[in-house]
């Protein structure tokens, strides 16, 4: 896509969504921090359904170790891969503890060197909790990167550096938010909904649905 294309795509999606939000719950950086974590190979309706359990129980570091891993368990066994992010969470809440006084931090490098925290999860908490304008590449925003033409790269840090460089500055703090929202309810993997996509005139992408 060229430059004035991918404006064009993007004051259409901000026309269409001023305010784009994630679709996990949260009211803290650390709600944010474990929602992403359990979101992993997960849904968000999913990860929604476990927090509103298990937050009003354990929505802090301490609150958390308390809990235990065993318990925690029970909160989120409808997540899938539910024994390694209980192990994950309980080792993230103990350094936030040690490292941080409880506080989850606002760098890369210290998220990223938290247990079951990615560069994926590092750029979701950046953005969506402290306003970085960071972009968190998962397979729906990957997908639309490379069907339209937007940034289309091999991997998801390649994407990742491309969208970077592609988005408009005014647009990259939304940017994560609106590209997969488009992924999952308008481009979906399997049957996108071209007719009903607001940027299927500008979009690459050679097999559009009718």
């Amino acid at each position: 896509m060229t430059p004035a294309e991918i404006h064009e795509m993007f004051v259409r999606f901000s026309e269409l969504n001023p305010a784009p939000k994630t679709e996990l719950e949260y009211r803290t950086p650390y709600e944010l921090l474990v929602a992403v974590i359990l979101s992993a190979q997960a849904t968000d309706v999913g990860v929604n359904k476990a927090t509103r359990r298990l937050f009003p129980v354990a929505n802090t570091p301490a609150a958390m170790l308390a809990l235990g891993e065993e318990r925690l368990k029970r909160y989120i066994a409808t997540i899938g891969l539910f024994n390694a992010k209980a192990a994950n969470v309980i080792a993230m809440s103990r350094l936030l503890l040690e490292r941080h006084g409880g506080e989850v931090p606002r760098d890369r490098e210290s998220l990223e060197a938290l247990p079951g925290v990615g560069r994926k999860t590092a750029n979701v908490v950046l953005n969506t909790a402290f306003g970085e304008s960071t972009i968190a590449v998962d397979t729906h925003i990957s997908r639309v990167a490379n069907r339209t033409g937007l940034a289309p790269g091999k991997n998801v840090r390649e994407v990742e550096d491309r969208l970077l460089e592609a988005v408009p500055a005014a647009f990259r703090q939304d940017a994560h938010h609106w590209l997969i929202l488009h992924g999952r309810y308008v481009c979906k993997a399997r049957k996108p909904d071209c007719p009903g996509c607001i940027v299927r005139d500008l979009c690459r992408f050679p097999d559009k649905t009718v």
